[in-house]
């Protein structure tokens, strides 16, 4: 048993003839003192003289056996867990993750990070790790919406969260249209209290501008319309059909505008505001047949050599949202172009093949493209 002494050099030097134990020792002291750079040195030290090595190692040794090796490797990353944990705790952010990564325990950091009092002083460091490093991209852009304003958060939507996963993807465009919504909802009634002198009566914005052209006269509007052109695109990555009717909301607003402030996009969206209305009202279950005349036609139409696969991916993931996934399969083993990369095509593919319980298509468009690839991964993919 170690016995705790005030003088650490002499504590340290009574077990000198036990490298462990002094090492144990020490790395109690650097535990106690909260010291977690050298606390990482002397774990690293431990593992070595359990494995029989020298304490330190050298800049040209050896490597050690496959077993060896391993142990030092497990060694290592406990003590980068002891050590950006104990980190994190501090309040150190980007020093704690850079310890914790190599681990990949990103659901602790997260955990750790969240919470930390968010402060002018750590909000950048919080936003680094959480939102560009990966760790908790919701957390990120909850903090860039709410310290930056909406401006900032779509230029990181576009720049940052568009690449990540699609369950990013949705939790960062939900909070955008959230907030973009009540902005705008507390716009519109601010207008109407102020023309008409009482509150209106109407909760939704929808029910608010539906017959209200005065609010639109004179090229009025109530925010950044590029803004909110800008929310209608980035929530159709959103499937819940209260969010989808918030966003078939900001579109039936977006109509109103004077045609200035309508900007034409990338196709099937270049009448912006009319085609989103389209596509948001059939998932909602409304004018479907219309909808997917509208956007096969879009997608038949499209030239993706000038254009790319915009209007096609669109109307396949129409049919397929629409809940018709043989069709939706059908559509994506023809109008895919051939020279899509497989790793592209390929997860589109066989999630249309789950949906349809049916991998057939996808080995037969395999087959003709010569792809051996997705020709593997239909073969192995379970779809009953």
């Amino acid at each position: 048993m170690t016995t705790t002494t005030t003088d650490p050099f002499a504590e340290l030097a009574s077990l000198a003839d036990d490298p462990a134990e002094m090492l144990e020792a020490l790395i109690q002291i650097y535990r106690r003192q909260r010291m977690p750079h050298e606390l990482f040195e002397a774990l690293k030290m431990r593992m070595r003289v359990r494995l029989g090595l020298p304490l330190l190692s050298e800049g040209n040794e050896k490597r050690h056996p496959e077993d060896i090796e391993r142990q030092l490797e497990h060694g290592l990353l406990d003590a980068c867990r002891e050590t950006g944990l104990m980190l994190l705790a501090a309040g150190r952010i980007r020093e704690g993750w850079m310890y914790l990564r190599p681990t990949g325990d990103t659901e602790k950091a997260a955990e750790m990070i969240r919470r930390i009092d968010v402060s002018d002083e750590n909000a950048d460091e919080i936003i680094q790790v959480t939102l560009h490093e990966g760790v908790d991209v919701g957390y990120g852009f909850r903090l860039v919406l709410d310290r930056m304003g909406t401006c900032n958060s779509i230029t990181t939507y576009e720049q940052v969260v568009a690449s990540a996963s699609h369950r990013d993807q949705q939790t960062a465009a939900a909070m955008l249209l959230d907030h973009l919504y009540a902005e705008l909802l507390a716009a519109v009634r601010a207008d109407i209290e102020r023309r008409e002198g009482t509150p209106p009566s109407e909760t939704t914005l929808d029910a608010l501008v539906a017959n209200r052209r005065e609010l639109f006269e004179n090229r009025a509007y109530h925010l950044d319309t590029t803004h909110l052109a800008s929310t209608v695109r980035i929530a159709r990555v959103l499937e819940k059909e209260s969010q989808l009717q918030r966003a078939w909301e900001l579109v039936q607003y977006g109509r109103r505008l004077d045609p200035q402030y309508q900007y034409p996009s990338d196709e099937p969206f270049h009448d912006f505001y009319p085609a989103h209305a389209l596509f948001y009202g059939a998932l909602l279950g409304r004018g479907v047949n219309e909808a997917v005349s509208y956007f096969r036609q879009k997608a038949l139409e499209a030239k993706p050599m000038e254009q790319g696969t915009g209007a096609i991916e669109t109307y396949i993931d129409l049919l397929s949202r629409l809940g018709r996934a043989e069709e939706a399969l059908a559509t994506a083993v023809k109008m895919i172009p051939a020279d899509v990369p497989a790793p592209r095509v390929a997860p589109l593919l066989l999630d249309l093949a789950a949906q349809a319980k049916n991998s057939r298509p996808v080995q037969e468009f395999a087959r003709r493209r010569g792809d051996l690839l997705i020709y593997a991964a239909a073969l192995g993919t379970r779809v009953d």
